[in-house]
Parts: C-alpha cells; sequence; structure tokens
C-alpha cells in the first residue's frame, strides 16, 4: 500500500514538492449526476432550464469554470495551476438526472484532478442553488474522477 503523499514523516500535513518532476502536458475527466424529483425535470425541461435565477445550464457551466480555476484556494495542499482548458458539459440523462463532464487540461508539473472535480461540484451545486426553489430533494451524486493522463500513471475508469 502507498503512502499518503500529503503527510510528512511526523504525520504533518505537506504540501507535495514537485520541484523535480517533468513538465507535461495533463489531462483529467470527471462527472457528476444531479437527481430531480420527476415533476421538477419535467417543468425545468419544459422551461428549457431557464428559472426566476436565469439560464441553469449556462451559469452552472460559468461556475465550474470559476471552480475549477479557483481550485488551490480551497483545497489547502492543492498546487495553483495555469490551466489551458476547462470544458464542462452538461446534458440530460435518464431518470431525470443531468450528467455534468469536466475535462481540464495543463501544462504542468502535477496533475488537473482535483481541478475536474472541483469544476463537476462547483457546477452541480450551481445548478442545486438555481433549483431548489422548485424542491430542495434534489440530489448530487456520483462525482468521480474518469480519466487522467500525463502523470506517473495514468486512468482511463469504466464508464
Amino acid at each position: 500500500m502507498s503512502a499518503l503523499s500529503h503527510i510528512n514523516e511526523q504525520g504533518q500535513p505537506s504540501m507535495v514538492d514537485v520541484s523535480t518532476k517533468a513538465l507535461t502536458t495533463r489531462t483529467a475527466v470527471a462527472e457528476g449526476f444531479v437527481l430531480f424529483p420527476e415533476e421538477v425535470f419535467e417543468q425545468l425541461t419544459g422551461q428549457n432550464f431557464l428559472t426566476k435565477k436565469g439560464a441553469v445550464f449556462q451559469t452552472a457551466i460559468i461556475a465550474g469554470v470559476m471552480a475549477a480555476k479557483k481550485t488551490s484556494d480551497i483545497i489547502p495542499l492543492c498546487h495553483p495551476l495555469a490551466l489551458s482548458t476547462c470544458k464542462i458539459d452538461i446534458e440530460p440523462a435518464p431518470n431525470f438526472t443531468l450528467k455534468i463532464t469536466c475535462l481540464v487540461r495543463c501544462e504542468g508539473k502535477t496533475g488537473v484532478e482535483m481541478e475536474a472535480l472541483t469544476g463537476v461540484s462547483a457546477a452541480a451545486l450551481c445548478i442545486y442553488d438555481m433549483c431548489k426553489a422548485l424542491s430542495h430533494d434534489i440530489t448530487l451524486t456520483d462525482i468521480k474522477l474518469v480519466q487522467k493522463t500525463g502523470g506517473k500513471s495514468d486512468l482511463h475508469a469504466a464508464v
């Protein structure tokens, strides 16, 4: 079993030293889902996901991109990264659900998994915020990393 990379020999939190790592193209894709009560999903679909607060998809995409860019501000031991791209996709899925996907890429010495996960999470939270007036019975679920490339090991999870 591997040791935790953010814990030093004394058991204290420690930012990983990436100074000797090679600069490579790093990519990560994360996904998550927002589940709605059937009647709320049908109402939102009938309104093209426009609420009194505005356009749900467009606002959530902006929130996700902004959050991905600020990941190191909210995850204490995360390195600040200059992202090359951040793309958020939101689409209806079966069972009154929205699927959110976030792709993040940079040229760096450390991966962008946390940025992709943060982008999905913030987009999902934004959707909840924009739709909660219709119901608080909205669930954010299954936020996970599905792909990572460019580091010591690649990941291509079964989708």
